[in-house]
């Protein structure tokens, strides 16, 4: 006989092993929030913006053809400035020894002019001095590489007084924990209790021997029928006494 569930017995599986989920979930979100806010390193970020731009001294405006130019050198310039040309010549400035290339983001909006350098440091100072020296650096060194002078840093990095981390995210990794764990949660109850091959109601044993129930045996307490049927002799011994009394 092919076995359903229905929704009532997953809620009651549910309401079961309620205990055995919410501890899970605690766990899980405890674990995760002592994780981020005790032993994860808080990272920082900060950015500076440089603008592509041809200067001209010929004309009093730029023309269509040299925006297009500028914009489609941008692409070349998010590739340069990674490149140990400019990022040796950094990290010698700052005197650092760290990689660089997995810190800087180099980024730009389409058919915009305007590049980010973003960077991602465990200091907030070290990260607004590295991306404002990679600014200068290739507004420098992409007129000896490229022989043109177009860069211009339009908004350098600055630090705030109080700086706020990017990551970790301590609310964000807890409410990811939350959802997780709720998951194994339910999923442990549910395989729980699809192992427990224990009979346990009339209904299993309709399910296990496809004949049905003719009758049920209630289990006995001795103790507490030896105590009900003392305390019913006594009402019974006193019921007397009064009889013989009146």
């Amino acid at each position: 006989m092919e076995e359903t569930i229905s929704l009532r017995e997953l809620f009651q599986t549910i309401k079961k092993r309620l205990l055995l989920i919410i501890m899970i979930t605690a766990v899980a979100v405890a674990t995760v929030g002592v994780i981020s806010f005790f032993f994860l390193t808080p990272v920082y970020e900060s950015s500076t913006q440089i603008l592509v731009n041809q200067k001209t001294s010929d004309q009093p405006y730029m023309n269509q053809n040299d925006i297009r130019t500028n914009v489609e050198l941008i692409n070349t310039y998010n590739e340069i400035i990674k490149t140990p040309a400019i990022l040796d010549l950094v990290k010698e400035e700052l005197d650092l020894t760290e990689p660089l290339g997995d810190l800087i983001t180099v980024g730009s909006s389409n058919n915009s002019q305007v590049m980010k350098i973003t960077v991602q440091h465990t200091d907030p100072q070290m990260a607004v001095n590295i991306a404002n020296k990679t600014a200068n650096v290739f507004k420098e060194e992409i007129v000896k590489i490229m022989n043109v002078d177009n860069v211009s840093v339009l908004s350098p990095a600055e630090l705030p007084e109080t700086p706020v981390p990017v990551k970790p995210n301590p609310m964000l990794n807890m409410a990811i924990a939350l959802v997780v764990g709720l998951m194994a949660g339910v999923g442990l109850a549910f395989l729980l209790e699809y192992l427990d091959n224990t009979i346990k109601t009339e209904q299993d044993v309709e399910k296990l021997l496809e004949l049905p129930v003719l009758g049920a045996i209630a289990q006995i307490d001795l103790e507490d029928e030896s105590k009900k049927a003392a305390e019913s002799g006594n009402k019974r011994n006193r019921g007397r006494g009064d009889s013989l009394g009146a």
